[in-house]
């Protein structure tokens, strides 16, 4: 066998996790400012305009949907990759946890994929980012590799 037909496997595996990797992070490099400026107008008024999260935001409503988290160190969201972050705005929480096969959560995440853009999400996920601590950014790496694999 020649090495071109061994190595095909292998190239088709990576242009895969490449696309996906593209499909988070995208062609070009984020815009931390813009996305500064769309979580301010479209998840600042659930998650707070400092990242803070909703009161009490480890106890669920009375309807049992989560409230909405920090998105600063205090939170989880780093603990989480991009792929799953992407996908939570992008399809909603309902939408992703369905998709994971999740029972038992309730969310109340909206979907934003018909508000804003893929490159959009990319920069509020960029912005969420840049508050973190070096260490929960390379947590949060991580979990994103671990995704690709």
């Amino acid at each position: 066998m020649n090495r071109a037909r061994r190595l095909a496997p292998a190239v088709a595996i990576a242009g895969v996790a490449g696309a996906a990797f593209l499909a988070i992070r995208g062609p070009a490099a984020p815009d931390v400012t813009r996305g500064a400026s769309l979580y301010a107008e479209h998840c600042a008024s659930c998650h707070g305009a400092g990242l803070e999260g909703e009161a009490e935001w480890r106890n669920p409503n009375p309807d049992g949907s989560l409230r909405a988290p920090p998105h600063d160190d205090s939170g989880h969201t780093w603990h989480h990759g991009d792929r799953l972050l992407f996908d939570y705005v992008r399809l909603g929480g309902a939408e992703t946890l369905r998709r994971m096969d999740v029972g038992g959560v309730v969310s109340g995440m909206p979907a934003f994929g018909d508000i804003l853009s893929d490159a959009e999400i990319r920069d509020v996920l960029a912005f969420i980012r840049a508050s973190w601590s070096p260490e929960m950014r390379a947590f949060q790496a991580a979990r994103t590799e671990d995704e690709v694999r």
